[in-house]
């Protein structure tokens, strides 16, 4: 072989991953964002690339729990660890609270910025089931919306609160 036409093997990791509560064999190229893994090779396409550098929030998902920015985070680095998507909220044809709220009452109008912040909405009301607005303004900060104005936003997830409080109220 001469110089300059020496073919590079490109190594892949193979690895499972746990997303949305289910156990997915996988194989990528280690340098691969999760956002990345989860749209080209899960076909998990609700998490958007928005500014690909951790400014916008439209890639938020959910790792242990936590609002993670899939753009940022290298896939690798989330072995062992639960993936939440927008794809997990819904249990089958029932809407989670979020997705209602933000439907309900224009959360999302051209809809690119959602699956980020009902991701980012969601680990809040996991920890904080009567956030006020002020919190959840704060909360919602890392979420950048040209649509909406975030009023609706804000609505959406106290709506949404309300609903989780009181279907926990009811199961009990």
């Amino acid at each position: 072989m001469s110089v300059g036409t020496v073919k590079e093997v490109q190594r892949r990791v193979h690895m499972t991953l746990q997303v949305n509560g289910e156990e997915i064999d996988v194989s990528f190229a280690p340098y691969k964002t999760l956002l990345e893994v989860l749209r080209e090779d899960l076909g998990l396409t609700g998490t958007k690339h928005g500014c690909e550098l951790g400014e916008c929030g439209a890639c938020a998902v959910l790792i242990d729990g936590e609002p993670l920015l899939s753009c940022l985070t290298l896939a690798v680095e989330c072995a062992g660890r639960a993936i939440e998507t927008i794809e997990g909220l819904a249990q089958g044809t029932q809407l989670h609270p979020l997705q209602e709220a933000f439907a309900d009452l224009g959360g999302s109008q051209c809809g690119y910025c959602t699956p980020g912040a009902v991701m980012t909405a969601k680990a809040l009301l996991d920890k904080e089931p009567s956030p006020t607005p002020q919190r959840i303004k704060e909360a919602m900060s890392g979420n950048i919306c040209r649509c909406t104005g975030y009023q609706q936003i804000v609505e959406s997830v106290e709506r949404a609160a309300g609903c989780c409080r009181n279907a926990e109220r009811e199961a009990t």
